[in-house]
């Protein structure tokens, strides 16, 4: 039986997938087969949010489809241009929560760390999409005011790498932080969220695997995947890695509307990663970050989507549901009753 880490390195590797990303839009409109009327709004939609795709992903999305669900989530579109009501550049107000480069401090007991500011992938949807990079981008010198600032706080106990994508460091610069994050007493949990083990599965190196499983930190894995086509052989393999060496996975859903609203498609979602170790996390409604209105699914739709899930699933494969509310000290539960 061939191993997931064999069949991972059939493919190209990681670095050279990263470094030929599809980020014109003509290529994309071209290579799927669009008509060219999406390709003007495309190109001055991505002026404001540029197009980045991993060339997996690209295979994934049927062509001449332009509701494709894939798709919807990476091409940029005449409606990021409209500035809605109640939409915002920060929605979470993650400005007011930034003590210091790179680190983001809102709940009690854990902090997020800013460790690389771009992604493989620009969903369209990002609620960072407009966040300050420039003044987060980490460098060790900015790492360390973040590692300081942590190991002032006894009070952490956990600490979220994420981004951009945290798995867009090399192997070295990412263990090194983890070292660092190790080295404080009172961090017992190291969490990643990263995108990466969906649309450049390549990515789950034997190296990073054992970087991962092997420290004195109980690691976490958030993957973000919305919907099940996005899961093709390498993806699973790609999952299965990270059941096999141990590590907690766990996936975090957005609700999108032309991609996974409907009922059907999030209980095959759940079920499917269930099979390859993954288990529910969050179901997101949409943070309300300009440019993504188009993608909003309204809170009666939801609700009612959210009832399916509870009818179809056991409840260890129904996610909770949530939405981020500026200045509140955790998700919040949004109720379905």
């Amino acid at each position: 039986m061939t191993s997931p880490e064999l069949k991972l390195k059939q493919l190209p590797s990681w670095q050279q997938e990263l470094g030929q990303l599809m980020t014109d839009p003509a290529e994309l409109v071209h290579h799927l087969k669009l008509g060219r009327q999406w390709l003007a709004p495309a190109i001055a939609a991505a002026k404001l949010f540029p197009l980045r795709a991993t060339r997996s992903y690209v295979q994934r999305i049927a062509p001449g489809r332009p509701d494709d669900p894939l798709l919807r989530q990476i091409l940029p579109l005449q409606a990021e241009l409209k500035t809605d009501k109640g939409y915002s550049a920060d929605p979470l107000g993650e400005q007011r929560a930034n003590p210091v480069p790179g680190l983001i401090h809102k709940y009690h007991g854990r902090v997020l760390l800013v460790a690389a500011p771009q992604c493989a992938i620009n969903c369209r949807y990002c609620f960072r999409r407009h966040f300050d990079y420039k003044s987060n981008t980490p460098s060790r010198q900015q790492w360390q005011q973040a590692i300081d600032y942590i190991r002032q706080h006894p009070s952490i106990d956990e600490v979220i790498l994420s981004g951009g994508d945290p798995l867009v460091l090399a192997d070295k610069p990412l263990a090194w932080l983890v070292e660092q994050l190790a080295s404080i007493q009172h961090v017992q949990r190291l969490r990643i969220h990263s995108r990466l083990p969906i649309v450049l599965p390549q990515r789950l190196t034997a190296q990073l695997l054992s970087l991962l499983q092997h420290n004195r930190m109980h690691c976490v894995v958030v993957v973000h995947c919305n919907h099940p086509k996005e899961i093709n052989d390498e993806v699973a393999s790609a999952l299965l890695s990270l059941k096999h060496h141990g590590l907690t996975t766990l996936n975090q859903s957005v609700l999108l509307k032309g991609v996974n609203d409907c009922s059907s498609t999030l209980v095959d979602l759940s079920k499917r990663l269930f099979e390859l170790g993954v288990l529910p996390y969050y179901l997101h409604a949409l943070d309300k970050i300009v440019g993504a209105a188009h993608f909003e699914v309204a809170e009666p739709e939801i609700k009612n989507l959210y009832r399916s899930l509870l009818r179809e699933l056991p409840g260890y494969l129904v996610p909770k549901l949530v939405r981020e509310v500026q200045g509140a000290q955790s998700k919040v539960a949004i109720s379905c009753d």
